[in-house]
Formats: structure tokens, C-alpha cells, sequence
């Protein structure tokens, strides 16, 4: 399946780029060599899938949003989603592990210092993973709602609290970090961090055990009067909130459209099973009932990237994004949820059994409608921005 690409800055092109396409077929050959023929095994063992993860680090897939001043590939947004997509279609978990750092980087890139950008970039460069920390017990979709505490003692701070649903805390060299170092203040109190992970006081909990997207590591961190130098606090005091909110308006494309490349893994293998199987003389495919489904599926399929590619575009050229972000992953996360499901259904008593694909698609997908701000939190945002003076 082909697909093709709105630029910014060049009116409606529905045309790839040669460079894109060849990013498209490395991605595509990587998914298919490295990611699918492992993706059942890692799904079983809940096991951090190291040896994929490196050879993506080899191909510059875990610093592709990284700018090349500070050795990352310097995609696009545009770009990383057409990478993603293929990813994701291998296996979201996968997937997630492997795109992670571009997450935790992102407050760096947003309104880090020189000094941050260069050290801690460099590391992820060199092969080092990084986790992103805003997520708490009682804080997910209510950022300001977050607990941990950053005290200023002199040049250090102080940070104590805890994070949760982190993505590859257990295996990250550092980790960005959100903190109230003005609780009176509310949303306009917290601030931003570094934390390296071997800072004393820093630890991590066992790896939770998920319905889904069991490929990647997902835990809770804990900060025990965790000191770090003040030269770690990214932006200025009082900054995070809006750091946050940024940062959400360029992740949540990504994590859009690694649903629609869920969805089309769900979609293709639909299509290849009601080819073979036959009921009544015909294979099921000619089942109206079946065809409408599937091609329901694949309308779904198509509208849900030119969505996410939108919100691409706006970003890239630097216009306003916030709500086609929204539009994005809202739309993406549902269909992906819907199109799993109803692929389980095509396959009958077969979408239920752990051997074919389908289940584990309907499994991993879930997490769309929840992580990076629910789908409920989504339609908050676009009825803000529609009714906006």
C-alpha cells in the first residue's frame, strides 16, 4: 500500500519525495526483517526488545527528530510519521521503545540551553535512551495536578516525588522531568528538569504488566531527595506548563499516526484472511456483510493519515497546530480502536485465539485512546479551540 504526502510550504502535493519514499522503504524493510518476525516472542516475555532497538539505533531511527548540529537525522515531522507508520505496523510497542526518545528530547529542543541540547542529544547520539516524566498517580490528563516537588537549595534543587506510566524508565539514561518549584503559583509553578538516572535518590520500579504494547517498558519512577545542579532546569522557573503544552502539540502527531499504522497492519491482514477463508462455497469477502466492514476499515484508514499528516504539515511550517493535533490524535486513536476490533471480528473464533495477529493489534491499540492525553481530553481541546475569542 502506497501513500502519499502533503508538504508544507508547497500548497496540496500528494506526492512523496524520493528521499521520503526511500525513508518509507527503510522503514517498511526494517518492520518486516527485524520487528514482525520477534513481535509475537517479545509480546509473551514482556522483555525489552534490545536487540531491535540497536539495530534501529544503527539506521538513526531513535534521534530521527533530532536536529544534525547535534549528530540526529533531523526529520521532519512530516517524515518521522511516514517512518513511524511503517514502524507501528510492525508492532506499536516496538515501536514506541524505538521513537521514545524523540518524546524526551523534546522539551531539550523546545527551550533547552545550548550546553542541555549539545550533552544530552549527544548522548542519546551515542546510543543512550531517555524517558519523558510528567505522568503521576493522581496527574495524568490533569497536568497541573502533579505532586512532585523541586526545591531550590543554592546551585542544586531538590526533587521529591514520583512518576508514573513512564515509557522506558527502566531502561533510560535520563530522564525530563516536571516539577512544582512554585506550588502557590499552580500550572504556572512548575518547572522542567534533567535528571540523570544514576543521580542518587533516583529509582525505578518493576516494569508494570500491561494488557498491550508489552514490548515496551513501561514503570514508575521514584525521585528521593534527588539533588541535581540548577544548570538542569530547562527553560526558566515557572515554565513547564507551557513546555508541556508545546511539547503535546508536536508528540501527540506521531503517536497519531502510529495508530494508523496499527490500523493498517489490522486492515491488510483482514483483507489477506478473507481471501483464504470460505463459508457457504464463497470466501468471506464476497459476504457483504464482510466487504462493507473491510472496506469501511480501509476509508477509515486513509482519512485518519491525511488527518495526522495535516497536523504534520502545520507544524512543520510553523503554524499554530494545536487543534489538528487534537483533530489527529483523537480521530486516529478511535479508528485504530474500532478497525482492530473489526478485525477481530472478520477473523471470527480465530481473532480470539493468541495465534493470529489480530488479537495482539486490538490489545496494543488501546493505549492510543488513553496515553498522550485521552481521546475524551482530545475533544476538550478542539471544543476550547473552536470556541476560542
Amino acid at each position: 500500500m502506497t501513500q502519499t504526502s502533503s508538504l508544507p510550504g508547497s500548497g496540496i502535493n500528494f506526492t512523496l519525495t524520493e528521499e521520503q519514499r526511500l525513508l518509507q522503504q527503510m522503514a517498511r524493510e526494517f518492520a518486516r526483517n527485524e520487528i514482525i518476525p520477534v513481535a509475537k516472542d517479545y509480546d509473551k516475555s514482556h522483555e525489552f526488545p534490545w536487540p531491535v532497538i540497536r539495530k534501529a539505533q544503527e539506521l538513526g531511527l531513535t534521534v530521527m527528530t533530532i536536529p544534525k548540529a547535534y549528530g540526529g537525522s533531523g526529520l521532519s515531522m512530516l517524515d518521522e510519521c511516514i517512518v513511524t507508520e511503517e514502524l507501528a505496523y510492525g508492532c506499536s510497542g516496538m515501536s514506541t521503545s524505538i521513537t521514545l526518545n524523540g518524546l524526551a528530547v523534546l522539551p531539550l529542543l523546545l527551550a533547552g540551553s545550548e550546553e542541555q541540547k549539545q550533552t544530552y542529544c549527544g548522548r542519546l547520539v551515542k546510543g543512550a535512551l531517555a524517558a519523558y516524566c510528567l505522568s503521576e498517580a493522581a496527574a495524568g490528563s490533569d497536568v497541573a495536578g502533579i505532586q512532585t516537588m523541586a526545591r531550590r537549595e543554592g546551585d542544586f534543587y531538590i526533587i521529591n516525588g514520583s512518576k508514573t506510566f513512564i515509557t522506558n524508565a527502566s531502561v533510560a539514561n535520563w530522564f525530563s522531568v516536571f516539577a512544582y518549584t512554585n506550588p502557590e503559583a499552580k500550572y504556572k509553578g512548575i518547572s522542567c528538569f534533567i535528571v540523570d538516572r544514576n543521580t542518587p535518590g533516583v529509582s525505578v520500579a518493576k516494569p508494570f504488566d500491561k494488557l498491550g504494547q508489552r514490548a515496551s517498558d513501561t514503570a514508575e519512577v521514584i525521585f528521593d531527595n534527588v539533588r541535581i545542579p540548577a544548570a538542569n532546569l530547562i527553560g526558566r522557573e515557572g515554565e513547564g506548563f507551557l513546555i508541556a503544552m508545546k511539547v503535546f502539540d508536536r508528540s501527540r502527531v506521531p503517536t497519531a499516526i502510529g495508530a494508523v499504522g496499527a490500523a493498517r497492519r489490522a486492515l491488510e491482514e483482514s483483507i489477506q484472511f478473507a481471501k483464504e477463508r470460505k463459508t457457504m462455497g464463497k470466501p468471506i469477502w464476497q459476504h457483504q456483510a464482510v466487504g462493507h466492514m473491510i472496506a469501511d476499515m480501509a476509508m477509515n484508514v486513509e482519512a485518519a493519515r491525511l488527518v495526522v499528516w495535516q497536523a504534520a504539515a502545520a507544524c512543520d511550517s510553523g503554524q499554530p497546530n494545536t487543534m489538528q493535533s487534537a483533530f489527529a490524535k483523537a480521530f486516529a486513536a478511535d479508528l485504530a480502536m474500532k478497525v482492530c476490533t473489526d478485525a477481530v471480528q472478520v477473523f471470527g473464533g480465530y481473532g480470539f485465539i493468541e495465534e493470529y495477529p489480530v488479537a495482539k493489534l486490538m490489545r496494543d491499540v488501546k493505549i492510543f485512546q488513553i496515553y498522550e492525553g485521552t481521546s475524551q481530553i482530545q475533544r476538550n481541546i478542539i471544543v476550547r479551540e473552536l470556541f476560542k475569542e
